[in-house]
């Protein structure tokens, strides 16, 4: 059997069985082995930032003169009403009445011929400022409350504490909700009825 002393082999100077063949001195000490250094890869260069976009749209305002408006005193009724009419007009309703006299006070004035003095209902404040607000962009108004004394009444109320501009005031009557009764009575408009007031 071979004999071989039982230490590193490649430790210098370890005297070897002859039968052993010797290791060369270049393999004896086995050398570090650095690995080659990987090449540098340049950095890509930064995006320069984005400048944020400056605000010059403004938002559109509204124009000056919009849909007829149309006063009804339903709600049922404005929609209704405004399916048939189309999309030229707006439908608003006024909810029955929206002045009064008050009544806290005599509410006539005796010294300039019992002049009555008519105050905006409170819960009706809200809604008339709507409403004002809707007869003042539209171009033409169109008073539609029921065809009675009282309806022929809250149009004048209506075109009393909403609209300066008498001339673009209408008064329209139907007697029934139906497309037919509704084009007739547009087709037709006409001045309030100061004698039913």
């Amino acid at each position: 059997p071979r004999k071989a002393i039982r230490q590193n082999k490649f430790a210098k100077g370890v005297i070897m069985d002859e039968n052993i063949p010797k290791i060369p001195e270049a393999l004896e000490t086995p050398a570090t082995l650095e690995a080659p250094e990987a090449p540098k890869i340049p950095k890509a260069p930064k995006a320069p930032k984005a400048k944020k976009a400056k605000k010059t749209a403004k938002a559109a305002k509204p124009s000056g003169k919009q849909k007829s408006l149309v006063i009804v005193e339903s709600p049922a009724k404005a929609r209704t009403i405004e399916k048939y009419l189309g999309s030229g007009f707006q439908v608003r309703a006024s909810m029955g009445h929206v002045r009064d006299l008050p009544k806290s006070k005599l509410g006539v004035d005796v010294d300039h011929g019992f002049t009555p003095q008519y105050l905006v209902l409170r819960d009706r404040k809200k809604l008339v400022k709507e409403l004002k607000e809707y007869s003042s962009k539209a171009d033409k108004v169109y008073l539609a409350p029921d065809p009675d004394r009282e309806g022929e009444a809250i149009a004048w109320h209506l075109s009393e504490c909403l609209i300066d501009d008498k001339d673009k005031i209408s008064r329209v009557t139907f007697n029934e909700i139906t497309e037919s009764a509704i084009k007739a009575a547009f087709n037709s408009p006409r001045k309030i009825d100061m004698d039913k007031v």
